[in-house]
């Protein structure tokens, strides 16, 4: 977004309490004040946690006021596990009515459920928009994979892979249930690829699946890989053979885009805002229900014009609706809204 702003012409910076976006100059909030004084100026918030200030912000700002709503997860999935976490994700919800109903210029939601959640607490229908997260798809595509990944597991074993931080919302507990049914009765020449930060054991939620792990026999078949390169990620892309997503709760789901840009079939619970972005692109479930997704992966995995037919489809969705070309148009069409 901060590229498509700057090619526009715009003096777009980039505000936050973190220092935390690789190479990109970061400056503190607190000379946002100083930077956005001008009626025509515009701030556009990225909301998805609680943060106090920003109530504060747009009472006093006397520009014009975008909200990107990404969605909060639920607290309820973090108690237990992360205190931190459910205060923030608590604040967010909290939030979410007083951001819908302070009149911003603009909202814009990654995807129509997200959008329905903003309408439904006071948000302007006619000022909202569903405009997808942009994402690093085309770095994906031009770079080397990491050749350590492709020769350890191109080994002739069927490859199950999902991406995706490793928290209690993602659905872990089921998906190993699924693949354990997976293998034990229909491929033990198979593993499960848990790719995502979070994932190597040191908090209670990642003890908690690796506990699990053990617990049906699979130590040997799934690998947490925790947070990964770029280079790394793609090699694990290239060497899977299916995508499964057993999250129960997503704004959009990057990784499903991902997948589809990749070509890989995708089994999934339809959650949330699942359904919404994988569309007839994969095998979504209803119910959530583990046996189903080891079915979708036999199904998949022995029937190659299915792995094939759900590749294709997925790239299809993925080149017509999911480009960051496709995304930035979106986008401004979204932004000549304020003019």
């Amino acid at each position: 977004m901060y590229d498509v702003l700057r090619r526009q012409g715009n003096n777009a910076r980039l505000f936050s309490e973190t220092r935390s976006l690789g190479n990109y100059e970061i400056f503190d909030v607190s000379g946002i004040k100083r930077f956005l004084k001008g009626a025509d100026d515009v701030l556009i918030y990225h909301y998805s946690v609680g943060w106090s200030p920003i109530l504060s912000l747009l009472r006093e700002l006397k520009c014009r006021k975008a909200i990107k709503y990404h969605n909060v997860t639920p607290a309820k999935f973090f108690m237990g596990f992360s205190s931190s976490d459910q205060r923030l994700c608590e604040d967010g919800r909290a939030q979410l009515g007083h951001l819908a109903q302070s009149q911003c210029d603009l909202y814009l939601a990654d995807s129509t459920f997200n959008k329905n959640e903003l309408v439904a607490e006071g948000a302007s229908d006619a000022r909202s928009f569903v405009v997808p997260p942009f994402h690093h798809i085309d770095r994906l595509a031009t770079i080397t994979a990491d050749e350590a990944v492709l020769k350890k597991y191109s080994d002739g074993t069927a490859n199950i892979l999902t991406v995706g931080r490793v928290t209690p919302n993602k659905g872990h507990l089921a998906l190993i249930e699924g693949f354990a049914s997976y293998y034990y009765n229909c491929n033990r020449n198979s593993r499960l690829i848990i790719v995502g930060k979070g994932g190597e054991g040191f908090s209670p939620y990642s003890k908690l699946l690796h506990l699990a792990v053990c617990s049906v026999g699979l130590k040997d078949a799934v690998v947490f890989s925790g947070g990964v390169s770029d280079e790394a990620l793609k090699a694990y892309y290239l060497v899977a053979d299916a995508f499964v997503m057993a999250s129960e709760h997503e704004g959009f789901c990057v990784p499903l885009v991902e997948a589809m840009s990749m070509k890989l079939p995708i089994t999934a619970f339809a959650s949330t805002a699942i359904p919404e972005t994988l569309g007839d692109a994969g095998l979504a479930w209803p119910e959530r229900d583990p046996f189903l997704i080891a079915e979708s992966i036999d199904l998949i995995l022995r029937e190659n014009s299915v792995k094939t037919a759900l590749g294709l489809r997925g790239r299809q969705r993925y080149e017509a609706m999911f480009t960051n070309q496709i995304i930035e148009s979106s986008f401004l069409r979204a932004l000549s809204c304020l003019q």
